[in-house]
């Protein structure tokens, strides 16, 4: 199972006890995966999708929050691979006319007061709400990617306004939720892992929430340690080719004027050099007479190598003459 499905299981076993947010819900639900269809009997209210625990969970609500009971059919979606769609149906006229007030589709008067607005302001006023209906959301259009490859998050809508409302409701949780086009859609996103726990806990997924908790420790971790080692892997190279650069210079001074030629200071360090071809210069100042420190031993070796770039110089300009 999937990451994101195993979200959208426990989401879908919880039922919050206030009714305005199990509307609040079911709204969610009604206005990404819901549809009115009209029959010669009057109207039917359908839910089609994919996903078992959304059918269930829309199933409960239903007769929890109005006592009704819908009906469940299954298909077979033969342009989807064959894949399984459930159908819950409410199809009494009363029933209908009774959810449809509820949500704000229908007016006391039973008149279509619909509009391009993804969920009318009112059912959402408490931030209770808010989180029952981004639950709704997500369990019908939403999906997350899994975080031991990449952290993302989003809510597929079929409008850009109604796109923009959602990331609207999601940001007014402090979130940074951002909207992008997609073919025919539009997508209500976030990217960052820390948003993402945050979204997992505004929709009270908290188990699910704890191994993302988990992974992104793990991930972290490892981020460190590489870090650290790529670190010291930088320093140990830097510090073996500056040794290989002044063994090669000694070993040039040796061979053109000799180390008999240096100053006193110079020719210890250069012999101290040659005698520990891979000792870090603090170790190295601590065999020199009196004892030397770190900076001390650079300075000297860095004479060394000017005067082995001079002679260099010398000797290609006595050649070139």
């Amino acid at each position: 199972m999937s990451f994101s499905s195993q979200v959208k299981e426990e989401l879908s076993r919880q039922i919050h006890k206030s009714r305005h947010c199990q509307i609040a819900e079911i709204a969610a639900i009604l206005s990404f995966s819901g549809k009115l269809e009209e029959t010669g009997q009057g109207d039917v209210l359908r839910v089609y999708t994919e996903n078992l625990s959304l059918a269930r969970k829309y199933f409960i609500l239903m007769k929890k929050t109005f006592h009704v009971t819908a009906s469940i059919t299954v298909r077979q979606n033969i342009y989807l691979h064959k894949n399984r769609v459930f159908v819950i149906s409410l199809s009494d006229n009363e029933e209908v006319k009774k959810v449809l007030q509820a949500v704000k589709w229908r007016s006391e008067k039973n008149e279509d007061i619909r509009t391009r607005e993804l969920v009318q302001g009112l059912l959402i006023q408490k931030s209770c709400c808010r989180r029952a209906f981004i639950r709704g959301a997500f369990l019908s259009a939403g999906s997350m990617s899994d975080p031991e490859k990449s952290y993302h998050f989003e809510i597929v809508c079929a409008e850009e306004e109604k796109a923009r409302q959602l990331t609207e409701i999601i940001n007014s949780f402090d979130m940074d939720a951002k909207v992008v086009r997609r073919k025919k859609s539009y997508v209500a996103y976030l990217k960052e892992g820390a948003q993402i726990v945050d979204m997992l806990n505004i929709m009270e997924a908290h188990v699910s929430l704890l191994s993302l908790e988990n992974v992104r420790i793990l991930k972290e971790m490892r981020n460190s340690v590489n870090r650290q080692v790529n670190c010291e892997t930088a320093n140990i190279n830097k510090t073996v080719n500056a040794a290989v650069k002044q063994l090669e210079d000694i070993n040039y001074i040796k061979s053109t004027k000799g180390l008999d030629s240096l100053p006193e200071n110079l020719r210890e360090i250069a012999l101290i050099r040659l005698e520990y071809p891979q000792a870090p210069l603090k170790e190295l100042g601590t065999y020199l007479e009196p004892p030397v420190g770190k900076s001390g031993v650079n300075h000297r070796l860095r004479k060394l190598c000017e005067m082995a770039d001079e002679l260099r110089q010398t000797t290609s300009q006595g050649k070139n003459v």
